[in-house]
């Protein structure tokens, strides 16, 4: 998969965060819930500080920091180290990056997150598309690095 590529989903990932995030915002007041199926989930407009349950409350320096360090760690692999990721890697690594982007510029607007995804059958905080994106990119990234890909641990590569 060429840079190109990575660069335009993630482009897609963060056009599609935003547009959901802006008409969230443009017909759902702060607090407000909406049952889209009952009981399963809804939308629930929240501005959220931290991370995941809260944490890190307050303090947008260090995801902002987080984000650099993770675009210098991406753009070194890209143009000079070409760690052997399979194209499926490399899709998750782009979804991962474009969520994490579309938080970054929720962080920059407007001091916040916004959220509105809110499951309602567990206890879980509320979400939003870019951390779809991140959480499912992450996983799959995972589980396709230690059970698919033999390639990236064999020695001398990393």
């Amino acid at each position: 998969m060429s840079i190109f590529f990575m660069m335009l989903f993630s482009a897609a990932v963060v056009l599609v965060d935003q547009l959901s995030k802006a008409w969230v915002q443009g017909n759902i007041s702060l607090y407000e819930k909406i049952a889209v199926v009952p009981n399963l989930f809804g939308l629930t407009y929240v501005q959220n500080t931290g991370a995941a349950f809260s944490a890190f409350q307050g303090m947008q320096w260090l995801f902002v920091a987080v984000f650099v360090l993770f675009t210098l760690v991406i753009a070194w692999e890209l143009w000079k180290k070409k760690l052997p990721f399979t194209t499926l890697e490399r899709w998750c690594i782009a979804a991962i990056y474009g969520g994490g982007l579309g938080n970054l510029i929720d962080r920059l607007r407007f001091g916040y997150v916004v959220d509105m995804i809110e499951v309602e059958f567990i206890r879980f905080p509320v979400f939003n598309v870019a951390d779809c994106f991140i959480t499912c990119g992450c996983i799959l990234l995972l589980v396709h690095l230690l059970l698919f890909n033999k390639g990236f641990w064999k020695d001398g590569k990393l």
